[in-house]
């Protein structure tokens, strides 16, 4: 059994945010119950790269140990069935456009007084509150906002997006923190309270010293490529063979390493590359020193040269090259879980590990309302007769 074995959650919402958020608490033991609209369920069934048959490869992730249910929330009954699904619950997760759950009737006053032990989630672009609490906050403009699409790219261009919605997932993952500190607070008070986690303020905690740099510098990081600026020699080098390897070999200790596993120790004892702010100032040229080195050898080459001195130093692995990896392998980084539909189906397992109650992947994905009738059974002791009323009527 995970270690949050016993803890009920409701998601509510679509895409990103809030379902990561709650599938990093389904894959340590949570149960978390899906609520999905009847007839389309989340929009993420359709997002991603489908099959030959149309079945997406997002959904089995994403998805994963969770259980679905069918609800209107546009309906009063379906709204009432929320009431009493929330005062069974320990957590509930939504990631709606702030006011959504208020106009339901569904807002933490609300719930909070039907089970005042009830933590709960709100995920959004720009918060519950503030002037732009009510705008559509996709990661894409949260992370402009918050300064990393500026500093993401090269120079002579215009910024650039990393390639998947980092913003959803750090908010997700900013919200599962934010539970887990709520559920403690809970033990010792008795009482559950708002988790308020955004997209923008979740990419702005990791933006380093972005903000104190300008403050009392009047410093502006800019756009610099596949580096940092300041920080030599860390970057990408091509090689032989015409890929690219990444070295980090900024700290004293371990550059004086990289010059000598390059048979040129005397560039350790050059004012320019002596120590970490002389690289810094001589960053272009240096990188310059690595990359002719680089050219010489095969990435393979230098990766097991540099690895065997110490030496950070990997390639920029495609699927292909995780799937092969040894280390990847031997550790199940990526494991395989039995699908109804597509088979085996290959996935990054669980994070962080845990010696003594470790989270797994229990199942993919489940079908659209799989689990409707067998949570409002378990959570609601709801009668068989109750249950079809609600389906005749497509509450459920």
């Amino acid at each position: 059994m995970g270690p949050l074995h016993g803890i009920r959650v409701i998601e509510l919402g679509q895409l990103i945010a809030g379902p990561f958020c709650c599938q990093l608490l389904a894959d340590f033991g949570a149960e978390v119950v899906k609520i999905e609209p009847p007839g389309v369920g989340d929009a993420m069934r359709q997002w991603g790269r489908a099959d030959e048959n149309g079945r997406t490869l997002w959904w089995p992730v994403i998805a994963r140990n969770k259980k679905s249910v069918t609800l209107d929330l546009r309906q009063t009954k379906g709204q009432a069935v929320l009431k009493e699904l929330a005062g069974a619950a320990d957590v509930l997760v939504e990631n709606f456009r702030p006011g959504t759950m208020e106009r339901w009737g569904l807002g933490f006053d609300a719930l909070h007084e039907i089970n005042p032990r009830l933590v709960m989630a709100r995920i959004s672009g720009f918060g519950q509150d503030g002037p732009y609490a009510k705008r559509a906050g996709f990661a894409s403009v949260c992370e402009a906002m918050a300064g990393l699409r500026y500093v993401s790219g090269y120079p002579d261009r215009p910024p650039v997006r990393v390639g998947i919605s980092l913003g959803d997932s750090l908010a997700g993952l900013n919200g599962m923190i934010g539970v887990m500190l709520a559920l403690h607070h809970r033990e010792r008070t008795g009482y559950g309270q708002v988790v308020d986690a955004t997209i923008l303020e979740s990419v702005l905690s990791v933006m380093e010293s972005l903000i104190p740099e300008y403050d009392k510098l009047g410093y502006i990081r800019e756009r610099f490529g596949s580096a940092l600026p300041g920080l030599a020699p860390s970057n990408a080098y091509p090689t032989s063979d015409g890929r690219d390897v990444i070295i980090g070999a900024n700290q004293d200790s371990v550059f004086r390493r990289l010059c000598k596993a390059m048979s040129q120790p005397e560039l350790a004892e050059d004012p320019r590359y002596a120590n970490h702010q002389a690289r810094g100032r001589h960053q272009i040229e240096l990188d310059e020193i690595v990359s002719c080195w680089t050219r010489t050898k095969e990435a393979e080459e230098i990766v097991e040269l540099l690895a065997a001195n110490g030496i950070p130093v990997g390639m920029a692995y495609r699927a292909p090259e995780m799937l092969a990896d040894p280390h990847f392998q031997e550790r199940e980084v990526i494991t395989r879980v039995a699908d109804p539909d597509l088979g085996p189906l290959a996935m990054q397992n669980v994070f962080p590990r845990l010696s003594a109650s470790p989270g797994r992947v229990r199942h993919t994905g489940p079908a659209l309302g799989q689990h409707t009738q067998e949570v409002l059974a378990d959570w609601l002791d709801m009668r068989p007769d109750a249950i079809d009323e609600l389906r005749t009527e497509k509450v459920i």
